[in-house]
């Protein structure tokens, strides 16, 4: 196996992120997400250990991947998420690390995630109103959450941005109140396209609030945005600053404006499975490779996914097929 070959796939992107899934587990529900009940989570023996998991990014590193981000499922409801923590840090060429969480447990275990050597986390939030944030989570929660965020800030962490999933017909009023909560609390928020991805079938293309709406509404709302440079094209979010100075604004529109000419990001679930496409429909299993001390096994595995992936995930097009996992499942 030769290392220090570029990940290149067939169209010429060259891969330099893994977005780490450490549990398919969640303690709340969110309803274009998971089914209040019912849900059936992989066995816990199933599930990659710390062990396993160093392993795979010490070679992803060596291949190249140089950015890294733990996900779930929820993240904070593993334990060993700290031990994962200081480990990734300590590893030679992991550049950046940074964790999803919905916050519910965050003000609970920042310090320690902190102490591990975490300093980029994004929070899921998609209201500021208690009472609709029971009906989307479907926990009372709200407070916590809040809590979390204001801890984390506390701690001092380089990055904390909030995560707003906007559905049309139900978001419009709650990406107006995000807005200004990041314009006054220095925190940036990005919006999301309601996305093909849960596990009851909900989603259909009536139902997305497109990134071009969702600026209208907020400088109506608010006042006029104006696009900042990419500072890295394969970014996934489009950026824009109010105009008045306070704040700025992401929109990740994966429906209505696909970034996939320029995705650098595979995906490791937590039952060892990589993905070269959030909405891919095959997977890699790495767990088999790992009962053997044959790290180019591994590497030429990950090297395997990068060349199978495919020009885009065409969820506008006729030939769209929605994965067989839920997001949960896959990592969000």
């Amino acid at each position: 196996m030769v290392y220090g070959t570029p990940l290149i796939d067939a169209f010429g992107r060259v891969h330099t992120k893994l977005r780490i899934s450490v549990t398919d587990r969640c303690n709340i529900r969110c309803y274009y997400c998971m089914p209040e009940t019912g849900t059936i989570f992989a066995p816990r023996a199933g599930l990659l250990s710390v062990d396993e998991i160093e392993r795979i990014v010490r070679v992803a590193v060596r291949l190249g991947l140089r950015k890294f981000r733990l996900t779930g499922g929820e993240p904070l409801v593993w334990k060993d998420l700290g031990v994962l923590i200081k480990r990734l840090v300590d590893i030679d060429g992991v550049e950046s690390l940074g964790l999803t969480t919905n916050g519910v447990l965050l003000a609970d275990r920042a310090q320690e995630l902190y102490d591990a050597g975490l300093r980029r986390i994004n929070v899921h939030l998609d209201t500021m109103d208690r009472d609709a944030y029971r009906r989307i989570p479907r926990r009372d929660a709200f407070e916590k959450v809040m809590q979390g965020l204001q801890t984390a800030s506390e701690l001092g962490y380089e990055s904390i941005k909030i995560n707003a999933m906007a559905v049309k017909g139900q978001s419009e009023d709650d990406i107006v109140a995000l807005a200004r909560f990041g314009r006054q609390s220095g925190m940036q928020v990005r919006f999301i396209e309601f996305m093909p991805l849960d596990s009851q079938g909900l989603w259909n293309s009536e139902k997305v609030l497109s990134a071009d709406v969702m600026v209208a509404i907020l400088e109506r709302a608010i006042g006029p945005l104006v696009p900042v440079p990419a500072t890295d094209e394969r970014a996934p979010a489009t950026e824009f600053r109010f105009a008045d100075g306070a704040g700025t604004v992401g929109f990740i529109s994966s429906v209505t404006k696909p970034f996939c000419g320029n995705c650098n990001r595979l995906r490791l679930t937590s039952d060892g499975k990589l993905r070269y496409c959030l909405f891919a429909v095959e997977e890699t299993d790495l767990r088999p490779l790992l009962q053997s001390p044959d790290d180019d096994a591994i590497a030429e595995a990950i090297f395997g996914c990068v060349r199978a992936k495919w020009r885009g995930h065409s969820i506008n097009s006729t030939q769209f097929v929605a994965p067989p996992r839920p997001m949960s499942a896959i990592g969000g």
